[in-house]
């Protein structure tokens, strides 16, 4: 594989996981609209049927989530600030589009993220009550947004070997 097409396959696997966490953050502004909608959608559908417990649990948060903004609307402020942390987060890899050797360690800061989204669905999931199927949910982002911080991190390594042979001097 060339340098050229190294780089692009390091750009489009960067490009999946800022819009990854793009789309995260932007959803998690509009939290109790969604979840209503959610609710709405599922309740009587089959999968009402088929995953009854999954279904109780989405019409739980959406009440959950009214009742809060209603009496106390400010506590959505923290899930502006986790929106807000996804958006900067995905400015942050920037840095990897422009120049991915240099910027190599936001693409493990990367990685190491997503290994940690799994030990803290489980403690923090747990010590509020989140049903582990969701925890799982929780996790699946872990798993999905690691494919493409490794595939760029492979890449990025492959990308400096190939400019290193090029650079070095030939007798």
């Amino acid at each position: 594989m060339n340098e050229r097409r190294t780089l692009q396959g390091i750009r489009i696997s960067i490009l999946v996981l800022m819009l990854g966490l793009v789309i995260s953050g932007v959803t998690a502004f509009p939290l109790r609209l969604e979840l209503g909608f959610a609710s709405n959608v599922l309740d009587g559908s089959a999968i009402d049927t088929w995953f009854p417990d999954a279904v109780a649990w989405v019409d739980r948060v959406a009440a959950a989530l009214a009742d809060v903004d209603e009496r106390y609307p400010f506590i959505a402020y923290g899930t502006d600030w986790l929106a807000f942390a996804h958006l900067v987060i995905a400015v942050v890899f920037i840095g990897p589009l422009i120049d991915p050797v240099r910027n190599i360690w936001v693409t493990q800061f990367g990685v190491i993220a997503c290994a940690g989204i799994l030990p803290l669905a489980l403690i923090a999931g747990g010590i509020r009550g989140i049903p582990l199927g969701w925890q799982l949910i929780d996790i699946s982002f872990g798993v999905v947004g690691v494919v493409p911080a490794l595939i760029a991190w492979r890449l990025t390594r492959r990308l400096e070997r190939l400019r290193t042979q090029t650079a070095a001097p030939t007798r």
